[in-house]
């Protein structure tokens, strides 16, 4: 079986990687990134990308039919990856989270691809209110982030049949220690501020609700939907990916991270602007159709494996929050070097 892999070399990537050659070492894996957070590295002593077959370097939106041959599954992880570089990039957001997306999965189908995997969101509920969320129920994406991804959504529920299986996970707020950590994900920031000053500064009051997913359990799913058949779960399927269990108040998870960094000072904004991205989410549909690639990783673990690897590479910057693990940070480094132009094009 090969698969492609797009978007590999960012803070999921390495992971699937390592996951996918661990539980199926005949896979013959592809990633393929344009590259701008290669080398946020956080610690592997090895570069994760070994484990593929290939690599490739190239822009999703470039991207022809002839690229996609010879594939039998795609996992489409490309994206401007969260809510703040959404807002700075929102055109380029829309061009390469949507457009690209749409225009990958048909060339995938032309090209006799079997399954699409798409990384989507559970930010697509928005300002969620007070029951946990359902797959059927009314979407509210506050941010291009969130309209990007029900935009491919809706974009390639056509292109599904017996043929062609598409899976939109929509996964819940990803977090976890991997070899390209991000600290702009909001657990990992709390950990982050814990080990660097003894302190977790949250921007908000600590009331909005968010689904979490551990990156490791996030690799499960994928791998259960690369070989998802059509008579599970229908031809096309966007499900919410993750567990009950970790829905939260930001507040609480600030208290998980107290736990296991004892000491540690929780402040609160008491005076912030309402953060109306704020919704339960339920994960019945994804338990009963991926019954054995359930979430496995608990919330003290998730936290207890940031710390130890964070101390693992002597991380102790107070100030990481202008550091290169924050993605934002890393694509105005490039621009104010006249890496890439403002529409994230590498200047040769």
């Amino acid at each position: 079986m090969k698969v492609l892999i797009t978007g590999n070399l960012g803070y999921i990537g390495p992971t699937l990687t390592r996951h996918l050659r661990e539980v199926k070492p005949n896979l013959y894996l592809v990633g393929l990134d344009q590259g701008y957070f290669a080398q946020c590295l956080s610690g592997p002593s090895v570069f994760p990308e070994v484990k593929l077959n290939q690599q490739w370097f190239a822009d999703v939106r470039s991207l022809q039919p002839h690229h996609l041959e010879g594939f039998d599954a795609v996992v489409h992880l490309a994206a401007i990856s969260n809510d703040p570089m959404g807002k700075t990039f929102e055109k380029v957001t829309h061009e390469i989270n949507c457009e690209s997306s749409i225009s990958i999965a048909a060339m995938a189908k032309e090209a006799g691809v079997r399954n699409f995997v798409f990384a989507s969101s559970c930010s697509v509920y928005g300002a969620g209110g007070d029951g946990a969320k359902r797959e059927n129920d009314a979407l509210n994406p506050l941010t291009a982030y969130a309209k990007s991804k029900i935009g491919t959504e809706d974009g390639v529920r056509n292109l599904a049949d017996d043929h062609f299986v598409v899976t939109c996970l929509r996964f819940a707020t990803a977090c976890g220690f991997t070899d390209r950590t991000r600290l702009d994900l909001v657990l990992n920031d709390f950990v982050a501020g814990a080990v660097s000053t003894g302190e977790i500064n949250i921007l908000s009051d600590g009331t909005p609700w968010r689904p979490l997913i551990h990156v490791e359990d996030m690799a499960r799913a994928i791998e259960w939907a690369l070989i998802r058949p059509a008579d599970l779960g229908g031809a096309f399927l966007a499900v919410n990916a993750g567990s009950d269990e970790w829905n939260y108040q930001i507040s609480d998870l600030a208290k998980a991270v107290q736990q296991v960094v004892p000491d540690t000072k929780i402040t609160l904004n008491t005076k912030a602007v309402p953060d109306k991205r704020s919704y339960k989410v339920n994960f019945d549909l994804f338990r009963e159709l991926a019954p054995d690639h359930q979430p496995r990783v608990s919330l003290k673990g998730a936290v207890e494996g940031l710390k130890n690897g964070l101390l693992n590479i002597g991380f102790n910057d107070s100030n990481f929050r202008n550091s290169e693990y924050i993605r934002l940070n890393v694509l105005s480094s490039h621009m104010e070097n006249n890496r890439i132009d403002s529409d994230l094009n590498w200047i040769s």
